[in-house]
C-alpha cells in the first residue's frame, strides 16, 4: 500500500466513507478561500483611498491580512481533527478556527464602523 501524507494521520483507524472525506477536503478549500478574501480586502483597504481615517485603515488591513495569513494554518488544524475523527469513527469535533475568524470580522467591522460614524 503506498504511503500518504500525513503518515500519522492516516496510520490510525480505518478508511471512511470517500464522500465523507470529500466533504472535509470541500470545507478545508473553503477555509483557504476565506483567507483569500480576508487577504485580498485587508490589501484593498491599504491600496485604495477609502472615507477612513489613516489609522483605522492601517489597522482594520492589519488586523485582516493577520487573519488570512492565519487562516491556513487554522484550516489545516480543523481538517486534520475532522479526517482522524472520520477514521476513528468519533463525532466530529468543532472548530475552534470558527470563534477566531467571527472575532476577527466583528472587531474589524465594529472598528471600521466607529470610524465611519464619529469624525
Amino acid at each position: 500500500m503506498r504511503r500518504r501524507f500525513p503518515r500519522t494521520l492516516y496510520d490510525q483507524g480505518a478508511d471512511p466513507d470517500p464522500r465523507f472525506s470529500f466533504a472535509n477536503e470541500r470545507t478545508f478549500l473553503a477555509w483557504i478561500t476565506t483567507g483569500l478574501a480576508l487577504l485580498s480586502v485587508g490589501v484593498g483597504l491599504e491600496s485604495f483611498a477609502t472615507p477612513l481615517s489613516q489609522t483605522a485603515r492601517s489597522l482594520t488591513a492589519g488586523l485582516l491580512i493577520a487573519g488570512a495569513a492565519a487562516t491556513p494554518a487554522l484550516a489545516w488544524f480543523n481538517w486534520w481533527r475532522a479526517e482522524a475523527a472520520l477514521r476513528r469513527d468519533e463525532p466530529l469535533p468543532h472548530a475552534p478556527g470558527m470563534v477566531l475568524l467571527v472575532a476577527l470580522v466583528t472587531v474589524v467591522a465594529v472598528a471600521v464602523g466607529i470610524d465611519l460614524v464619529l469624525p
